[in-house]
């Protein structure tokens, strides 16, 4: 529908939508005034996932399924939902920040020559200019935008709108599109799969545990979620659990940094988290100047001390 505001569709490559996406819809939603689509670009779409996605508030569910869509390649999947956006002439476009809707939503708007607001934090309705606030300098600053002309594409930070409200009365109605598919210039050699850590995604986690290089060594962050980069460049924690600028933006209800500094690299990818709790032996550590609670000391003392008071808490 023409003027309509669409929410691209992550999933778990599995067939189900992820969690993030009933903020997206939610804020979508918000900004829209109730009616918003979906468009799911995947190799596998079921009917639950149809079914959540409707339940999340989308209207309108736009299935573009094709075995080549599956794994993502920007080159195939930008021309596709490009030609639909021009067929469609949507108002808005927006995704989560995930891996791959960083790069393909860039790649989208660089395609259909529009702006992108990356990371946005924040949307409001100004007349009838979306005006969107995002983080720039390492997160130093917030910056307000808006856009010259539609379609509005951005990407919004996780945990940070306020999730749609599930309703198993809601339903969305299927479109099955016809949109050409390129042919790709790389394929697929070989899949390796990340072995399951048990643990939510590091993303889309309401409390997160990050280590730094004050934990002394791998052995001591096994139990982390997270890790700065300094953790990471010495190979105490695969690449996929760096937060920061370089790795992966959170914004969880609490984060806890054990021995993380907070050089600007780290900071720019968790300051906007609810609540920050900061344990670093050195006064002057950078992280406390935006930690909400902090302790001056050395970690091995004091998260054994704080680890009992939380079973005494839990126990109650």
């Amino acid at each position: 529908m023409a003027n309509a505001y669409w929410c691209i569709v992550e999933d778990d490559r599995k067939g189900a939508p992820k969690k993030v996406m009933s903020e997206v819809l939610g804020e979508a939603g918000r900004l829209a005034g109730g009616t918003v689509e979906a468009v799911w670009l995947t190799d596998k779409a079921t009917d639950d996932g149809i079914k959540q996605l409707g339940a999340w508030g989308a209207s309108k569910v736009w299935v573009l399924e094709n075995a080549a869509f599956a794994p993502y390649i920007g080159e195939v999947w930008v021309p596709a939902l490009a030609e639909l956006v021009a067929k469609e002439s949507p108002k808005a476009i927006f995704a989560p920040v995930t891996s791959r809707m960083r790069e393909f939503v860039a790649r989208l708007a660089a395609r259909l020559g529009a702006g992108l607001s990356a990371d946005s934090v924040g949307f409001a309705m100004e007349g009838d200019a979306l005006v969107a606030t995002r983080p720039v300098y390492a997160g130093k600053v917030l910056a307000k935008m808006t856009w010259a002309k539609t379609p509005w594409i951005a990407t919004m930070r996780p945990n940070v709108f306020k999730p749609a409200e599930a309703s198993v009365a809601k339903s969305a109605q299927v479109e099955k599109p016809s949109v050409k598919i390129p042919t790709p210039r790389m394929k697929l050699v070989e899949r390796r799969e990340e072995v399951s850590t048990g643990l939510p995604e590091l993303t889309e986690a309401e409390t997160v545990i990050s280590g730094g290089r004050g934990m002394k060594g791998p052995e001591n962050i096994g139990a982390a979620v997270g890790a700065s980069r300094a953790a990471v460049d010495a190979g105490w924690r695969p690449h996929r659990f760096q937060i920061g600028q370089t790795g992966r933006t959170i914004s969880p209800k609490l984060y806890l940094g054990f021995g993380v500094s907070g050089a600007i690299q780290h900071l720019a990818g968790m300051r906007t988290s609810k609540v920050i709790v900061a344990v670093n032996k050195d006064p002057e550590a950078p992280i406390f100047k935006i930690a909400d609670y902090g302790i001056v000391g050395d970690l091995f003392e004091v998260v054994p001390a704080l680890t009992d008071e939380f079973k005494k808490l839990l126990e109650k």
